[in-house]
């Protein structure tokens, strides 16, 4: 499972704000399917570019994914280093491109559904709640008693008012 990043968190919920916003999604298009959109908001390029970076490899990104090298510097190898500096594993991408992380899948609203991979509405309710369970995640990793930190004691007890008659 990704490592819940504040940057993966933001970059799940951007993703789905772009696609429910009308943002180009076709699933068979590298540029414009799941892991294209995702990349779009990750890496800021565009539909093309990541379109151009992904013909430097053969295949889909499950394969891209599996396949490259991080020692090499490779167009396509950047653009996957990339999502993998944000908290995904190969695994992940994977499953962001057929929608199938169970994890994910029983954390949508209703619970556990099976998802369709060239769905918009699908793609959407899959990014929303896989940051939602990597949020619920870092925050279980972050939950910390307040009262045990010392600089959130006050340094001294407060002076009392001084009444006058």
């Amino acid at each position: 499972m990704a490592k819940p990043t504040i940057e993966l968190i933001n970059a799940l919920r951007e993703t789905a704000t772009r696609l429910s916003n009308g943002a180009h999604y076709a699933w068979g298009h590298h540029g414009a399917c799941n892991c294209g959109n995702l990349l779009q908001t990750v890496t800021k390029l565009t539909e093309g570019e990541i379109l151009r970076y992904a013909h430097t490899g053969l295949g889909e990104w499950t394969e891209l994914a599996t396949e490259f090298c991080p020692v090499t510097n490779a167009p396509l190898s950047m653009v996957i280093s990339r999502l993998e500096e944000i908290g995904l594993t190969p695994t992940d991408i994977h499953h962001i491109e057929y929608l199938t992380d169970k994890a994910v899948l029983q954390h949508l609203p209703g619970g556990f559904r099976w998802l369709k991979r060239n769905k918009r509405a699908d793609a959407i309710a899959y990014f929303e709640a896989f940051a939602g369970l990597l949020e619920e995640k870092l925050l279980q990793q972050i939950d910390v008693d307040i009262d045990s930190i010392p600089f959130n004691k006050p340094m001294h007890e407060p002076k009392q008012d001084l009444i006058f008659a």
